[in-house]
């Protein structure tokens, strides 16, 4: 999730033509939260209840597929690319019709359309980078296609574990370039990347080798991106920058904790720990990078300017402080404290929201006001 439209290289529609698109996303988000709240046990409205089975590939597929392959297409600039988001998000609203073998079907374009601008964009820059984000696409694809063929979205979550990871490292090692890696520390990214592809296709049919694997190659990563990533940099650079840089470190952590509770008894099973994990990855690793990264993907994407407030801090403390305490009410057995982490992590996403209208909002009265 880099500076979206960094690498673009031609024409494509403008931002008024992209929020739609976005638009589509947060709604996607929207629901999925409401329907995780349900599977809590809080009360949401009925319709939201109903999709508590799909909270997860609302998310995976709905929010961030259609977010990512948005950003991949601005970067790209070719408008066959916005197919991608396009039809993520179309999956996104055949999911709340009630239409899952819809929804993965069009997932499984929207993936590989989002692998062939992956590609594309490698072969522009060929780099290891490259290379690891298109990985990143095929995982998604190969997760849709185990949806479509067993119609059981759990099919597909270490894909989309493999998917979300990958294309976010693959971001970071892009940037990692300022602090120059030694070679040695790239073959260890890139040989963790290749032992996350090969945990995630093992994981279901050579459980006992595939998924302690998957296990070692998050944690490996996020080690490898505590160590590397050049946000160590802007720690000491107040505002944006030690923002940023914070949220990207928090994220990393949240991901070498989720490799090592994928390793415990139960990870890869329904209940608790399972829970723990997944939670530690989807959104203490993930939605820490897109609350670190927002302020710089909305105004690429959609022309949105979001510019920085202390306020951040608020939605970025409270998640990460939701994660914890569901991770802890998970491993103790405690439902209700998991829950109430839960919930916290809902608010989270409503407080993000809200600032960053508002901050937006702010900013443009400021401009109208100038002119």
């Amino acid at each position: 999730m880099a500076e979206a439209g960094s690498r673009s290289h031609g024409p494509g529609p403008g931002p008024w033509a992209r929020r739609p698109l976005l638009a589509l996303a947060f709604a996607a988000l929207a629901a999925g939260t409401l329907a995780g709240l349900a599977r809590l046990g809080w009360g949401v409205p009925r319709a939201a209840a109903a999709l508590a089975a799909l909270h997860g590939p609302l998310m995976a597929a709905g929010f961030f597929g259609t977010v990512i392959s948005l950003e991949r297409a601005v970067g790209l600039g070719r408008g066959w690319a916005y197919g991608a988001p396009l039809a993520a998000a179309a999956g996104a609203l055949a999911l709340l019709a009630g239409e899952p073998a819809v929804a993965a079907a069009l997932g499984l374009i929207a993936a590989l359309t989002l692998l062939a601008a992956a590609l594309a964009l490698w072969r522009l820059q060929p780099a290891l980078h490259g290379a690891v984000g298109a990985a990143g696409a095929a995982a998604w694809a190969l997760g849709q296609g185990a949806w479509l063929a067993t119609g059981a979205p759990a099919a597909a979550v270490p894909w989309w574990a493999a998917f979300l990871v990958l294309t976010v490292a693959a971001e970071r090692l892009e940037l990692a370039r300022v602090l120059a890696p030694p070679p040695g520390a790239r073959r260890a990214f890139a040989a963790l990347a290749a032992l996350l592809l090969a945990g995630a296709a093992l994981a279901g049919p050579f459980p006992a080798a595939g998924r302690p694997a998957a296990a070692l190659a998050l944690a490996g990563l996020g080690l490898w991106l505590l160590r590397h990533d050049v946000a160590r940099r802007n720690l000491a650079r107040p505002g944006m920058p030690r923002f940023l840089a914070l949220a990207l470190l928090a994220g990393h952590a949240w991901l070498l904790a989720a490799g090592l509770l994928a390793l415990a008894p139960g990870a890869w099973e329904p209940g608790p720990v399972r829970d723990a994990f997944l939670h530690a990855l989807f959104l203490g690793f993930v939605l820490s990078m897109v609350f670190g990264h927002a302020p710089l993907i909305l105004p690429a994407v959609a022309g949105i300017p979001v510019p920085w407030t202390p306020l951040f801090y608020g939605h970025l403390l409270l998640l990460e402080t939701g994660v914890a305490v569901r991770v802890a009410g998970d491993l103790a057995g405690h439902h209700a404290l998991a829950a109430w982490g839960g919930l916290l992590g809902a608010l989270a996403l409503a407080l993000f929201v809200l600032v960053t209208v508002v901050a937006s909002a702010r900013a443009l009265g400021r401009a109208r006001l100038a002119r």
